[in-house]
């Protein structure tokens, strides 16, 4: 039988149980189709069971990374306007302060250690379990929203990517596809299910009936390894972080996984060089190179019989879809001809939630009357063969270890230390995390502030990867004419 995994083998009849458990609960506490409910969890089996009972009810699924701090929390309540939080008791210092002002929840939810948990409005995971299996309500069409899937904006505060269920049961289509994934198949789930990177392993797993095999996270390699051993593991998705690490490791003492037979790479390009050791690590997988945004999951595909003869291309569009690259005429590019990349299909966002400038500014008009192209803001130029080519970003959102930061988020938080008189934040090249974070600061006259005062207040109010790798003191920030800090000339 096929099986969600963590820590001990589940069953799918058991998973099924514990959706229409909690979709019985949620709907007895008022949460109806369309309602957004946030899921502010580790990756585990509860978390799964969270958004299949909220997406089986029609409301709208919103999971938000554990590492998330409260000041960002508070926002994305109130910004989805949520009806419900479903959360771990260990991070009940994180939401319980904010269940006071969420005016909108109609039911709180907290897995774990009931123990742990303060306030009397919130319910443990297991009591909202007790009610049993219920009629679920009718679950709407194709065309409702399904997820809303936070992502950093240059403004600084985070979007909310509107996807439905038609959008993202094509995108699990296509992905199963080119991936040539089966119910046989055993995928490795170390990335969080907040990434949309991270979320597909659960939901591609679920689509075939194969097996999850799920972890928290990639921080302690010796016990993954020791899964991927133990649960014959046949697809390892992978971000270039991960896989500087394992070659990091394999470089002091050689080891292998034969059972893997597909590595997946994406949210910043997998180098070259990598891709010779990679092939002895998993000495029997095709290796995947793709690129994608959360405004579409994923853009394209490098055909992995492809990968000696084209290291550095990410290939092209993922079946169903259509891209293109544009000169800076608007023109369709020749061959070799570097432009900004355009995605055309099913799988585009309905746009930012209460967004509408900033969906505008993406979601532009095609040749089809009523159809929305996605401008990717990324630049691109493509073989004669039709193969990609990252070229670079025209916007200055930084994609580091995977995930996208913002820099005007950062520079908000390092703003707020006092004695601080400028700020800009900036991303350099690394071969480890894609781009590290680089914070440079002016100080007021006077003040007496260090790398470790702004770091303290970085690592308070931000999560992990966007706390800057890098600070410099300068006397004052480069302006241009009109007297803002112009990043140009930082490095």
């Amino acid at each position: 039988p096929k099986s969600i995994t963590r820590p001990k083998t589940r069953l799918y009849a058991e998973l099924v149980r514990q959706v229409r458990s909690l979709a019985g609960y949620l709907t007895a506490q008022g949460v109806e189709r369309g309602d957004r409910c946030v899921i502010f969890m580790d990756n585990t089996l509860v978390c799964a069971v969270s958004v299949y009972a909220v997406l089986s009810i029609g409301a709208v699924f919103v999971v938000v990374n554990p590492q998330t701090k409260q000041n960002k929390l508070a926002y994305i309540l109130d910004d989805c306007g949520a009806s419900a939080l479903i959360s771990d008791s260990h991070l009940h210092r994180v939401f319980t302060p904010l269940l006071k002002t969420a005016g909108r929840l109609k039911c709180v939810i907290a897995s774990g250690d009931p123990s742990r948990l303060e306030a009397t409005e919130v319910t443990p995971f297991e009591q909202a379990l007790e009610g049993g299996v219920t009629e679920l309500p009718p679950n709407g069409i194709q065309k409702d929203l399904a997820a809303l899937i936070y992502t950093s904006g240059s403004t600084g505060d985070p979007k909310g990517v509107m996807h439905t269920h038609l959008s993202m049961t094509f995108a699990l289509g296509s992905l199963i596809e080119y991936l040539r994934l089966s119910s046989e198949d055993r995928i490795l789930l170390v990335l969080p299910l907040a990434f949309d990177y991270g979320l597909y392993q659960l939901l591609m797993s679920v689509q075939l009936g194969a097996t999850l095999v799920m972890e928290r996270s990639f921080t302690y390699p010796a016990v993954i390894f020791q899964r991927i051993r133990e649960e014959k593991v046949t697809v390892f998705p992978g971000v270039p972080t991960i896989f500087s690490l394992l070659l990091s490791m394999y470089q002091r003492e050689p080891f292998v996984f034969p059972s893997v037979t597909r590595v997946t790479n994406t949210a910043a390009a997998l180098p070259a060089e990598h891709i010779p050791l990679l092939k002895k690590i998993f000495p029997n997988a095709l290796i995947y190179k793709m690129y994608g945004l959360t405004e579409c999951k994923r853009v394209c595909y490098l055909e992995p019989e492809l990968i000696d003869v084209k290291p550095a291309s990410v290939g092209k569009a993922i079946p169903g879809t259509e891209i293109f690259v544009l000169n800076e005429k608007g023109e369709k590019a020749a061959p070799g001809e570097v432009g900004v990349l355009y995605v055309r299909g099913t799988h585009i966002m309905l746009g930012y939630w209460m967004a509408r400038e900033a969906s505008d500014k993406v979601l532009l008009d095609s040749d089809l009357p009523g159809e929305k192209l996605l401008c990717t803001g990324d630049w691109f130029k493509m073989d004669e063969d039709g193969d990609l080519y990252f070229r670079g970003r025209s916007d200055d959102i930084i994609k580091t270890r995977g995930e996208k930061v913002s820099p005007v988020e950062v520079e908000n938080v390092v703003a707020s230390v006092k004695g601080v008189r400028e700020v800009a934040v900036i991303g350099v090249k690394d071969e480890v995390l894609g781009e590290a974070i680089k914070c440079f600061v002016a100080q007021e006259h006077g003040a007496n502030l260090t790398i470790k005062d702004v770091r303290k207040v970085c690592v308070e109010k931000l999560e992990n990867f966007m706390v800057p790798k890098y600070f410099e003191f300068v006397a004052s920030l480069p302006k241009t004419n009109t007297g803002k800090i112009s990043k140009k000339g930082l490095s």
